[in-house]
């Protein structure tokens, strides 16, 4: 399958970034407007009320600074993931939050896990494997660039970093995305062929252009071609090409004129 088929932006692209943060951001504001503390909604690992924080953990944020820094990597992520894998896209989200979640109330420490950065290491590690898995250039390029724009924070998914990060959600959220790129296939991308050397079939040894490269890669010039002597008829013999008329004119002296003193026109080939 050609990327033309596959790649094809759609509102969606920008609707779902947009209508996900924009629910953080609303779930934030009612939580100052009306001063609820939402926080003990979050994952409280291995209790049974700790279970409702794996859908509602993504959220909650404890802090404006904590929601900013989420909110711009998650548009951009959800984006990309929704342009380069169109079919995939809602059950990488969907199912990274419940398992991310899942293995955060499973090893987390005893206190409440929230945010939705354990959803933004489910997107990188999903875009990441699953671009070098395919080895299509668009997809290993995106694979790229999430390592530099997101590449450091790798080092937030072993304990001790950073006292106030769940680890373990990041941790949680990279073992996800691992293996949703594992488990969920794409199309067999390829490249748009343009040229003939593109093609599997290309066979250089028949090529005419390609012959004119030596066993060294060195280019040969083509043989100077033999003089041929060009012989136009209409030049060398004009007669060749049209009959000859000949005229013959026969002298009457002015006495005769009675007698036949026309002139005869004779034609000869």
């Amino acid at each position: 399958m050609t990327d033309t088929n596959e790649f094809k932006f759609s509102p969606s692209v920008l609707a779902w970034p947009l209508y996900f943060v924009l629910t953080l951001w609303l779930v934030y504001w009612v939580e100052v407007k009306y001063n609820i503390y939402l926080n003990d909604y979050g994952i409280l690992p291995r209790t049974f009320k700790g279970l409702r924080g794996i859908i509602l953990s993504p959220f909650l944020h404890g802090s404006l600074e904590h929601l900013y820094n989420n909110s711009l990597p998650l548009v951009l992520l959800i984006a990309a993931l929704r342009y380069f894998y169109r079919d995939q896209a809602l059950k990488v989200i969907v199912y990274g939050v419940l398992l991310s979640g899942f293995i955060t109330w499973l090893i987390g420490r005893e206190s409440y896990h929230i945010g939705a950065s354990g959803l933004i290491y489910v997107l990188v590690s999903f875009i990441f494997f699953k671009g070098i898995q395919t080895r299509y250039y668009r997809l290993v390029a995106l694979s790229l660039t999430i390592i530099i724009l997101y590449g450091g924070i790798i080092w937030y998914v072993f304990p001790g970093v950073e006292e106030n990060i769940s680890w373990e959600g990041h941790l949680g959220g990279l073992i996800s995305g691992f293996l949703f790129s594992r488990i969920y296939k794409t199309p067999e991308y390829t490249k748009e062929i343009v040229y003939d050397w593109q093609r599997a079939d290309f066979d250089p040894k028949k090529d005419p252009f390609m012959k004119r490269f030596d066993v060294h890669g060195n280019f040969v010039n083509p043989p100077k071609p033999e003089d041929i002597e060009v012989v136009d008829p209409e030049i060398i013999s004009p007669q060749a090409q049209f009959p000859s008329i000949r005229i013959v004119y026969n002298y009457v002296s002015g006495t005769d004129d009675n007698k036949n003193g026309q002139s005869e026109d004779q034609t000869a080939q």
